[in-house]
């Protein structure tokens, strides 16, 4: 264990922080496992709804660090793609 003053501030933030991290990173997991199965599911006006409130989420995350923004624009890339395919059947028949 630290036993430095400053050492032991530095472990209180990182702590506090990796507890913030951890809520985020779930928050975000479970907005996208929540997404995939709403596009599985089928409802495309409910989807598009949760499409964008996750594309939001996602965006937020990667401006705070906690994801990469390669990999945020990876995850809307393919959920925005997902839709399409869900919505395409649905409109030619």
């Amino acid at each position: 264990m630290a036993s430095h003053e400053s050492a032991l501030k530095a472990h209180r933030q990182n702590v506090k922080r990796r507890e913030h991290n951890r809520q985020l990173r779930t928050r975000l997991r479970g907005a996208l496992r929540d997404i995939r199965a709403a596009i599985d599911a089928g409802t495309s006006e409910d989807v598009k709804g949760a499409l964008r409130k996750t594309v939001s989420l996602v965006d937020k995350m990667a401006g705070k660090g906690l994801i990469h923004r390669n990999t945020a624009a990876r995850y809307k890339s393919r959920l925005a793609a997902r839709v399409a395919r869900t919505a395409a059947p649905a409109a030619t028949a």
